[in-house]
């Protein structure tokens, strides 16, 4: 199942680092950090990720009742380490039915989180937060954080943002009424400190939404 590294911002394919450019080109957003090809969800992917990541890898913990690990996506190679994580977990929605959640923390400028977003990118917008009350929190990290609806998404899905140890923070969820999740207080916890506690996380069948947003 393994493919090429592509880019973040809109899945194309990239061209690695040779004579003519010492970092991963895009042919049409050039310079990128490649999105890794995604692998089936595991402990041992989790693994790889967390250990080769510069960025938070969040994941509400405990998950919520019936909620599964189902993908994780990392941008970045192995010179730079990640600069973009995604994960993805999948449960029963707060109206009934599935619902499933993309939490995509990342640098200023990558555009992973736009691009799940459904959203023109590469970050959530100057002004997101500027005169608006947060319509969400999360607990990440042990430190209250708020987010903000990001509008112009799809309307398949919702979009909150935030900043989290100094790093943008999106939580994607599909379908839109599921966007209820984000009003309960999610505790995340940045999977790089979670230590033992790692090999609890339960998995779930692939996402489809980590392949095509």
């Amino acid at each position: 199942m393994r493919g090429e590294p592509s880019c973040p911002k809109c899945g194309g394919r990239v061209r690695a680092p040779g004579l003519f450019a010492d970092s991963w080109q895009c042919a049409v957003h050039g310079t990128v950090h490649p999105l890794q090809p995604v692998i089936p969800p595991s402990v041992e992917a989790l693994e790889v990720v967390v250990r080769r990541t510069q960025v938070p890898v969040w994941m509400p913990w405990p998950l919520p009742v019936g909620w599964l690990f189902t993908g994780v996506g990392c941008a970045g190679d192995d010179r730079s380490g990640g600069r973009a994580t995604a994960v993805a977990c999948s449960g029963p929605g707060p109206l009934g039915g599935a619902g499933e959640l993309i939490l995509v923390a990342e640098e200023l400028g990558v555009g992973l989180g736009a691009r799940y977003a459904g959203i023109e990118g590469p970050d959530p917008g100057t002004g997101m937060d500027v005169g608006k009350p947060p319509q969400a929190k999360v607990l990440a990290a042990g430190r209250p954080t708020p987010l903000w609806h990001v509008t112009g998404a799809p309307e398949d899905r919702a979009v909150f943002a935030g900043e989290a140890l100094g790093l943008w923070v999106w939580a994607v969820v599909w379908p839109e009424q599921s966007g209820l999740l984000m009003y309960d207080e999610l505790v995340l916890t940045d999977l790089r400190d979670a230590g033992a506690e790692i090999d609890l996380v339960p998995c779930g069948a692939l996402s489809p939404r980590l392949l095509t947003p």
